[in-house]
């Protein structure tokens, strides 16, 4: 099943022009309704001790806030306007909650949620709202590199793939989004030891690519001491890829916040698209 509706969540001016772009891309190729979002979050102050915030504060915070909203609001009406598609424009408000409780109360009725990545100086705000929605949205997240500038997404894939329920949603998250004369790369990544027996269900899940008219093929790597993250950039920019489907946080919390999720080092280090499926 196609996408029909594509929530594009603009979180701010540096990266709306990147990510706009790739959701036009995607929401013209499929006639797809596109909603561009912007979350406003209230000025929340947790001192230590009782203290009294001037009310000047507030108001140039608030100004702050429309300023930027009037900014990225442009960029996606500049970008949607020759269009063909159905564009709408949603500029939504927190009082308590976390912007991330409203990006996935939006993005569990879209068919694909589409979101900048975090700035590298970022020092948790943004990734920690990449991260929630990409855990409990419920929905395939495609995250778009802050200085993305192709003008190709969704016609060549590299899929990871380890056999996982995670990795099952991405690859065929991966295919709703892949169209007939379309590739798929198959990345099967092993544990390190060398082996000459290939993964049966690589081969199935080429096959179920095929069958949709998705030209497949299937190859198989060893863990380098890199990482899976690096292993994949290398392998899709080999491949000619314009994104990476990936299943996202196989592992428990606990265990990625002690070992490292390869996840987070992706989100971190991707020069390209990455649709993120849980």
């Amino acid at each position: 099943m196609t996408p029909k509706t594509i929530l594009v969540c603009l979180t701010d001016r540096d990266s709306a022009k990147a990510a706009t772009a790739a959701a036009c891309l995607l929401a013209r190729r499929y006639n797809a309704h596109l909603i561009g979002l912007h979350v406003v979050e209230s000025l929340m102050v947790y001192p230590g001790i009782a203290t009294h915030i001037p009310d000047t504060v507030y108001e140039r915070y608030g100004k702050s806030q429309i300023d930027v909203s009037e900014a990225i609001k442009e960029t996606f009406e500049t970008a949607t306007a020759p269009e063909d598609f159905v564009a709408e424009w949603r500029l939504l408000h927190c009082k308590t909650e976390p912007a991330s409780e409203r990006i996935i109360e939006s993005g569990r009725v879209a068919d694909l949620v589409v979101m900048p990545a975090a700035p590298e100086d970022d020092f948790g705000t943004q990734s920690t709202v990449l991260e929630t929605v990409i855990r409990n949205a419920g929905r395939p997240v495609l995250v778009v590199p802050r200085d993305w500038s192709g003008d190709s997404l969704g016609h060549s894939a590299l899929v990871g793939w380890n056999g996982s329920r995670e990795a099952a949603r991405a690859a065929h998250d991966a295919m709703a989004l892949l169209g007939d004369g379309d590739a798929a790369h198959i990345l099967r990544v092993n544990d390190g030891h060398d082996t000459d027996d290939r993964d049966p269900t690589s081969s199935d899940l080429a096959a179920a690519f095929d069958r949709q008219g998705i030209k497949a093929t299937v190859t198989q790597k060893n863990w380098q001491a890199e990482g899976v993250a690096a292993a994949l950039n290398a392998e899709a920019f080999q491949a000619g890829a314009d994104m990476i489907a990936i299943g996202a946080f196989g592992h428990s919390r606990a265990y990625d916040f002690v070992i490292g999720a390869a996840t987070r080092e992706l989100l971190r280090v991707s020069q390209l698209p990455v649709l993120f499926s849980r």
